[in-house]
């Protein structure tokens, strides 16, 4: 303003000193958002990544890795005249031994993941944390689970036979399932089949990945064939029940139920029967989206270690427990001395048969509970443990426990103790026992580890070339698991919860 005269003065001071009219009355408050941004740096990545398999088996390279390892495998030693007699007479010499031999292999296979950021990304990202150094951080994280999972269940080779018919019937009083004519299909599922199968999305039957590069792949989703159907009256009141026979290899079932030609997944469980006393959801996948068997990648996968034990011609300990009540199933068996007599049975065959104890026991958290319910009663101990304090007279309870050791009787030295530990990605019903060394008496096999991931290249990293305003990356690994002694694996499954 320049000159302004004594009554544009005055006009601006009274404006000033009255509060704005009308709709130019404003306050600043909280809830204006006019406050400071106190974002913490950096991101919190509040995912698991635990993969106690792979963390643990020794990772080793060839020095000329080709396409597959190969090794030559003497299973047994076979005397002259009587394997168990060694009587020569005097002056004269033995029958000469012979051997039982076999060729190994195992295809070296490429797992991978692929991420990528955005130039713009990339920017915003400063100050805040190396997004470039965490794309490669959480890449390689993922990339550790997926090949947790290969470890513990890849399947090449284990193809599932479609289930039998189901045998159904109708029973009991109270169920709130409507009364109709039901008709029931099933569909066995491997352990990938499994991790890859929900209600919500249905079962995993088949999958064509269009990959970074605008290239497609089909994987098979880890399910078998559906069953022919079956079908049940069932009256208001009754529950429909429904089972098939145990398939080795398949880790859990998927059922689809509902009228003749309509049927919809209603349930998934990790034992080989069902029970439904209430009313269908009526939302699931079609049975119709089943139309064949898609439960192995035999050229893009390698035998985790679960599918090498199910696997029949592997001699591996399997106990798959029978169907016993349909839906309710069979549990595991206290044996009243502080132990589980399906356990028990397992350990004692592999040392007769093989002369190994397991070095471990996994299992589920379901399977670990239920365990520890069979092992720990009143008959067996006490279930509560009393800390007395030296300094005075209060004392602490420490109320429950499971089971941390499980002991093998049936080994040299007078027994071993066994870890029994949970892992993760195990389905319940299923328990895994495994020798990670061969003992003593085994020491001139060659055999420094049971198992090893044969490496023909290791994790690396790839920065693709930009063809477009942001940066891409893969992790990729040419890898194989190779099991030299599968007999030191069992396997307890279909187990009920209870």
């Amino acid at each position: 303003m320049i000159n302004p005269t004594q009554d544009t003065m005055a006009m601006l001071k009274a404006s000033l000193g009255q509060p704005l009219q009308g709709d130019l009355q404003k306050g600043v408050t909280v809830a204006t958002g006019l406050t400071y941004y106190d974002l913490q740096a950096p991101a919190k990545n509040l995912y698991p990544v635990i993969t106690p398999l792979r963390n643990k088996i020794p990772r080793v390279r060839r020095p000329n890795s080709g396409n597959a390892t190969n090794w030559k495998q003497v299973s047994s030693l076979v005397g002259s005249g009587y394997n168990a007699m060694g009587w020569v007479p005097e002056g004269q010499r033995s029958g000469t031994m012979s051997y039982v031999t076999a060729n190994k292999a195992a295809t070296y296979v490429t797992i991978g993941e692929e991420d990528f950021l955005t130039f713009e990304a990339e920017a915003a990202a400063q100050g805040f944390e190396d997004e470039n150094a965490m794309v490669t951080f959480r890449l390689l994280q993922k990339m550790m689970q997926k090949e947790e999972m290969a470890i513990l269940g890849g399947n090449a080779s284990l193809s599932l036979s479609a289930p039998s018919t189901p045998t159904l019937s109708a029973s009991g009083s109270g169920a709130t399932l409507p009364g109709a004519t039901y008709s029931v299909i099933a569909v066995a599922l491997t352990f990938e089949g499994f991790k890859n199968s929900s209600l919500t999305g249905g079962v995993a039957t088949s999958q064509t990945v269009t990959g970074a590069d605008g290239k497609t792949y089909a994987l098979s989703g880890g399910s078998s064939n559906k069953s022919g159907n079956a079908t049940q009256a069932v009256s208001l009141g009754q529950a429909l029940l429904a089972s098939v026979p145990s398939i080795q290899g398949a880790v859990a079932y998927a059922w689809y139920v509902g009228t003749a030609g309509s049927e919809k997944l209603e349930a998934i469980t990790t034992i080989n029967s069902v029970s439904f006393s209430k009313p269908l959801l009526g939302t699931g996948q079609a049975a119709t989206a089943v139309t064949a068997n898609n439960s192995a990648n035999a050229n893009l996968a390698f035998d985790g270690l679960l599918t090498q034990a199910l696997n029949p011609s592997n001699l591996a300990y399997v106990n798959l427990l029978p169907t016993g009540t349909a839906g309710t199933g069979t549990t595991l068996t206290a044996s009243g001395r502080g132990t589980v007599v399906e356990i028990d049975n397992m350990l004692q065959s592999m040392w007769d048969n093989y002369r190994i104890s397991p070095t471990v026991l996994y299992v589920n958290s379901q399977e670990l509970k239920n365990m520890t319910n069979k092992c720990l009663s009143n008959t067996s101990g006490p279930l509560l443990h009393i800390n007395q304090s030296a300094n005075g007279p209060n004392y602490e309870l420490t109320a429950g426990g499971v089971i941390g050791w499980y002991f093998n009787p049936f080994t040299m030295n007078g027994g071993s103790k066994i870890p029994v530990l949970i892992h993760p990605d195990l389905p319940p019903g299923t328990i895994i026992a495994w020798a990670e060394q061969l003992p003593a008496w085994y020491q001139s096999n060659e055999v420094p580890n049971v198992a090893e991931i044969i490496c023909r290249r290791d994790y690396y990293r790839m920065d693709w070339p930009l063809r477009t305003r942001q940066r891409e990356y893969g992790v990729y690994a040419e890898e194989v698991l190779a099991c030299y002694a599968t007999f030191a694996m069992g396997v307890i499954g279909n187990v009920a919860n209870g």
